[in-house]
């Protein structure tokens, strides 16, 4: 188990190279290049999270933390302030005890996303992670309207060696929900994964289909735990955090997934997700191997970007 935890580590670690490179330079020349903590020192401090994309907001309010804890704490070098970061920032991240509650009981996730950010693969890796955790898993291909996305998510389905219902390009979601509703109780199946649209250029019409869609389980499985997945590439920094806000006003999202985060010098962005909107990560991706999508834990996240060694 030590092994395994260790070999987590390293993956995570090396997937926030590049995140870890960048606040970390920035962070060390702040630390390093003021010799009193005084005016200047926060400036140049909050700049560097601010560029590490936690948020203008976020980057502020740990700014005023930090001032506080000096003050009580009697602090008097910079070098010093580091461990209280790394504490604000670990503790900021931290998900509610009930955030995995749907791993416990049975449940349907939809994952929402607009195109490029990585749905298909994403449902894939979660169905891959579920299965592995010797879960009954069930694929739903309810995103009907963008071209081969049923093909793309067969293959998958056919990787992971999990069943999926799908139809023909342009039918119905709601009656792919429907067959897989019925499918995924006479299997007792576990978690349902359903690909739905993401066309944000027409909220209208995705609210009201998901609406349709969620019209169906209450009749159909009622009582069954509900997930709302939002898939982001994280390299995209600032404008996932829109894309956030974006989705909010047609569903209610209850986890975030960061795609590409191997990819990217910002992840700070899960940072500024979970304080100025209120949602959690839950899940992150730091590779493209099919073990690489990883439940999101705050101490190891934070652990991986501040690890020099």
């Amino acid at each position: 188990m030590e092994k395994e935890k260790s070999g987590f580590f390293a993956k995570l670690k090396s997937g926030l190279n590049k995140t870890r490179i960048n606040l970390l330079d920035g962070l060390d020349s702040v630390f390093h290049g003021f010799s009193e903590i005084d005016d200047d020192f926060y400036e140049e401090l909050e700049e560097v999270l601010v560029m590490a994309d936690i948020g203008v907001k976020t980057s502020g309010e740990i700014i005023e933390e930090i001032k506080t804890l000096v003050k009580v704490e009697h602090i008097k070098s910079p070098e010093d302030c580091r461990s209280y970061l790394i504490d604000l920032l670990s503790k900021r991240l931290q998900i509610p005890d009930d955030g995995y509650e749907f791993l416990n009981e049975k449940s349907i996730i939809f994952v929402i996303g607009v195109n490029g950010v990585g749905k298909t693969t994403t449902i894939g890796k979660l169905a891959y992670n579920f299965k592995t955790d010797g879960k009954k898993v069930m694929i739903a291909a309810a995103d009907t309207f963008r071209a081969a996305a049923s093909e793309q998510l067969e293959s998958w389905a056919k990787r992971v060696d999990v069943h999926m219902i799908s139809s023909t390009e342009g039918t119905d979601p709601a009656s792919v929900i429907y067959d897989a509703l019925y499918s995924a109780k006479a299997k007792d199946v576990d978690v349902l994964l359903c690909d739905t649209a993401g066309r944000l250029h027409n909220k209208k019409n995705l609210m009201e289909e998901l609406k349709k869609m969620n019209r169906i389980i209450d009749r159909e499985y009622n009582g069954i735990h509900r997930e709302n997945f939002l898939v982001l590439d994280a390299s995209t920094g600032q404008n996932a955090l829109n894309q956030v806000k974006e989705f909010s006003e047609v569903c209610d999202i209850t986890g975030i997934i960061l795609t590409k985060m191997d990819g990217t010098a910002k992840g700070g962005i899960a940072i500024a997700i979970w304080q100025e909107l209120g949602i959690p990560v839950k899940y992150i991706g730091v590779g493209e191997g099919i073990e690489d999508l990883q439940k999101f834990d705050s101490k190891s996240f934070v652990s991986a970007i501040f690890d020099k060694d």
